[in-house]
């Protein structure tokens, strides 16, 4: 198995990869698999353990298996696709349990076996104060500032399915749980979303230019462990 490993996020990664070589896609449709790791880009947290990511067959599939003790980090994707060009996100992923005592709208137990993230551009002169000064404070640790939003697709532990859920720390980051519960777990678990109207129902405006798109496994939070595989993901 190949061990994926990286520095901070969301800034460049340090290590003079393949990925930091390549023009930013700019044109869908898109394409993501477990294979490509040369456009993965594994990104930590700052004091956080990394999440191991490792490449591996489940059943006929070609995965990224994902496995967290009390860790926290992802793997990314950059991208520059504009608003207008915003269609369709396919991505499917399993799930061996849940997090025992993970709550998402908790700061304290902020916690989830898989996550698939999309972060846009838009206008951070409407940033509260909280959330400016959130921004500076990312900046001074990463590099960069605060996404202006950041969109996860979560499997939480028992949230209504469809429902939206605002991170505890700053409201430009919000959940939707499209899986909930223990009854899929072991199953491989495929979605289609439509990127502008999740975006939408999740901040009431409509998205700006998606820049980036990661997957994350973490446990940090719970201080216990998950596993988790991400297949094939598409936008369209």
């Amino acid at each position: 198995m190949s061990q994926l490993t990286g520095c901070a996020f969301w800034p460049p990664s340090d290590d003079p990869a393949p990925q930091a070589q390549q023009a930013v896609p700019q044109d869908l449709p898109l394409q993501f698999s477990a294979q490509d790791k040369s456009r993965w880009e594994a990104m930590t947290l700052p004091g956080k353990l990394r999440t191991l990511f490792t490449l591996e067959r489940r059943g006929d599939k070609a995965a990224l298996q994902a496995q967290a003790k009390a860790s926290a980090s992802m793997l990314r994707q950059r991208l520059n696709i504009a608003p207008d060009k915003l269609g369709s996100l396919q991505f499917e992923w399993q799930v061996e349990q849940l997090i025992a005592g993970a709550d998402m709208s908790q700061r304290e137990t902020e916690d989830s076996p898989v996550r698939l993230i999309l972060v846009f551009e838009g206008d951070r002169s409407r940033f509260s104060a909280k959330n400016a000064l959130l921004s500076e404070l990312t900046h001074g640790l990463t590099g960069e500032p605060l996404p202006y939003a950041t969109l996860m697709y979560v499997w939480c532990n028992a949230c209504p399915p469809e429902s939206v859920i605002v991170n505890p720390r700053t409201d430009r980051v919000r959940k939707l749980a499209v899986e909930s519960g223990p009854t899929h777990l072991g199953q491989w678990r495929s979605y289609r979303r439509d990127v502008k109207a999740d975006f939408e129902k999740a901040f009431g405006e409509p998205p700006g230019a998606l820049l980036g798109l990661a997957i994350m496994t973490d446990t940090d939070n719970t201080r216990s462990s998950a596993r988790a595989w991400y297949g094939a993901i598409r936008l369209d």
